[in-house]
């Protein structure tokens, strides 16, 4: 019996085996050497999803800094018409480059100052607003534009143009 079951698998294994495995190239029949190939592929396809994952939420962080900077510099801007001299609030009325030297202060880490454009413009034209800009009752608009470049190894990409507008009614 002993015998016979020997044979019966022996049979078994040869029936099971592939036929159309590659003979006359001993070294390519098992699977020895696929598993560092495997492992490139998938450290590739990994990096390439962690740069990603950064790049974005970077460019994230910077779109936030935009809009937070354009809210933050209207509010000042309000705050800072064209009475605040008389309550001795602020020392001269806001302008265009206050609004922007004040946005450069509250530029935060990781934000090259050099790529932010600020606008700030009076965009009423009707009533006193016409004549003068800082009024109380006018409007002031100050727009944000960050350029943003992603930082992907070996991808070279336009820089991306990320930007905000606020707008608000002076107050004082």
């Amino acid at each position: 019996m002993r015998r016979r079951r020997k044979t019966i698998l022996r049979t078994l294994n040869s029936c099971l085996r592939p036929r159309y495995a590659a003979r006359g190239l001993p070294h390519l029949k098992g699977e020895e050497g696929s598993t560092p190939i495997e492992y490139a592929f998938i450290f590739i396809l990994y990096m390439a999803m962690l740069f990603g994952i950064c790049g974005f939420a970077f460019a994230l962080y910077a779109y936030h800094f935009a809009s937070h900077a354009a809210k933050s510099a209207t509010r000042w801007a309000a705050v800072n018409g064209f009475t605040c001299t008389s309550d001795l609030s602020c020392t001269a009325p806001a302008t265009q480059t206050d609004i922007q030297n004040y946005v450069a202060q509250i530029t935060p880490p990781g934000i090259n100052p050099n790529n932010l454009t600020v606008t700030a413009s009076w965009p009423s034209t009707t009533g006193i607003c016409a004549t003068q800009n800082n009024q109380p009752g006018c409007t002031v608009e100050v727009q944000v534009s960050y350029n943003y470049s992603f930082i992907l190894p070996l991808v070279m990409s336009k820089p991306l143009t990320l930007s905000s507008t606020s707008e608000m009614i002076i107050a004082h």
